[in-house]
């Protein structure tokens, strides 16, 4: 069970999620749970960082940020405690989580679950602080924003939990965000597929590389709502979803930057260079366009890429250096750029999908910037002030919402 922030967010809350993890131990089950820090506090910690210093350490971030959610962990022991039920507050190390050494990125290398099933022998209750770990090198190590989501399924897939139940501020995974597209729905069960493209998307729900690890170590996940006791979403196998629909969902990030680079070297080796440089220094690369240089007399090509607003610094700084080895002109930024997503599974076998993107938005006087595809995937850039227009008119345009939905089934049990 893994509670993120806004569900532990103030003493009640906190007290609600012991009283959700100890219901559970109550109807039998051993129960994990993982929790964030309490509501704004690794804003406030970040905050506090740079009143300190302009560019804090990456390592003493990790010490720094790592705080909050051992906080939170403590807190929920006591409150669990008091329920009658014995409770053990563990740290990312503690709980044998193993990391590799990237400071602020980390990832999941190995969980040495020992001291967790001893305490779960003991009948205990196990909470865990989630977005953290421990290096090889023994370092404190942060998993990146949403770190706690993967927390979660590492700790599932290594002792062997039936599910994963992710608890958060919505009921589940939508077929838009509701608060862009009032009449999205609820979907009852996506694949894991769908939502790794939904997650990389821009679709908060879960954090990417936690669906990756699930999908990797078959791990169940359900992902609903802390404040109601209804059923979320279930992401799961391919094997244990109905036939698909055409498109799953509308996803959509406002948070991307993208970055040209004018004059570069139409010579093999040149994008490695380049791409290579950004993978050193930790910058996550989205979208890539390559133009080659057209015209008699114009030299060398126009490369651009995507990447998250907050890699911008970084992406720019780690390029510097290598502009003159590489002969590259210059380096152009526009930091207020948005995508926008259509995701489904049912994309494989149906023709028109793209034409039908493309015109809806053309409808709009949405300019499209940049396009990536995958059998399962289109996604467009656009300026970021345009994304809710866009989202908005592809909802419709697929017909997604709440009325266009006959019935809806139990997982498992095929149309007849």
């Amino acid at each position: 069970m893994k509670f993120g922030g806004t569900s532990v967010a103030d003493a009640e809350r906190i007290k609600r999620a012991a009283r959700r993890i100890v219901a559970a131990r109550e109807q039998g089950n051993r129960v994990v749970a993982v929790l964030s820090a309490r509501g704004k506090t690794t804003d406030e910690l970040i905050a506090a960082a740079a009143e300190i210093s302009a560019t804090p350490d990456a390592r003493e971030m990790d010490m720094l940020l790592s705080t909050g959610e051992r906080i939170s962990c403590a807190l929920c022991a006591m409150a669990i405690n008091d329920l009658g039920h014995r409770a053990i507050s563990l740290t990312g190390s503690q709980a044998g989580i193993v990391t590799d050494t990237s400071h602020t990125k980390a990832r999941i290398l190995d969980v040495r679950a020992d001291r967790i099933e001893a305490a779960l022998e003991e009948d205990m209750i196990v909470l865990v602080a989630g977005f953290q770990g421990m290096s090889t090198a023994r370092d404190v190590t942060t998993l990146g924003r949403g770190g706690s989501d993967t927390t979660a399924v590492a700790l599932a897939a290594a002792v062997g939990a039936d599910v994963c139940e992710i608890y958060t501020d919505v009921s589940g995974v939508y077929s838009a965000d509701p608060r862009i597209v009032p009449e999205a729905r609820k979907l009852e069960v996506v694949s894991f597929e769908e939502m790794l493209e939904m997650a990389s998307s821009g679709a908060k729900v879960l954090q990417l590389r936690s669906v990756e690890y699930a999908r990797n170590h078959g791990v169940r996940i359900h992902c609903r709502s802390s404040f109601e006791d209804g059923p979320g979403t279930f992401v799961v196998g391919e094997q244990e979803t109905m036939e698909h629909a055409l498109i799953t969902a509308v996803t959509h990030s406002t948070d991307e930057a993208r970055l040209t680079l004018t004059g570069v070297p139409d010579q093999p080796g040149a994008a490695a260079r380049i791409f290579e440089t950004l993978a050193e220094a930790n910058c996550n690369v989205d979208m890539i366009i390559q133009n080659e240089p057209l015209g008699e007399g114009r030299e060398g090509a126009e490369l651009s890429f995507t990447v998250p607003r907050d890699d911008l610094r970084i992406a720019r700084e780690a390029l510097q250096p290598i502009l003159g080895e590489l002969g590259i002109a210059q380096i152009d930024e526009e930091p207020e750029m948005g995508k926008v997503s259509i995701v489904g599974a049912g994309m494989k076998s149906h023709p028109g999908v793209a034409a039908k993107v493309f015109a809806t938005l053309a409808g709009e006087g949405i300019n499209i910037e940049m396009i990536s595809t995958s059998p399962i995937k289109i996604s467009c850039v656009i300026r970021s002030g345009r994304v809710p227009d866009a989202v908005q008119a592809l909802h419709t345009a697929f017909e997604l919402g709440a009325d266009a939905v006959l019935e809806e089934r139990p997982i498992g049990e095929r149309a007849r």
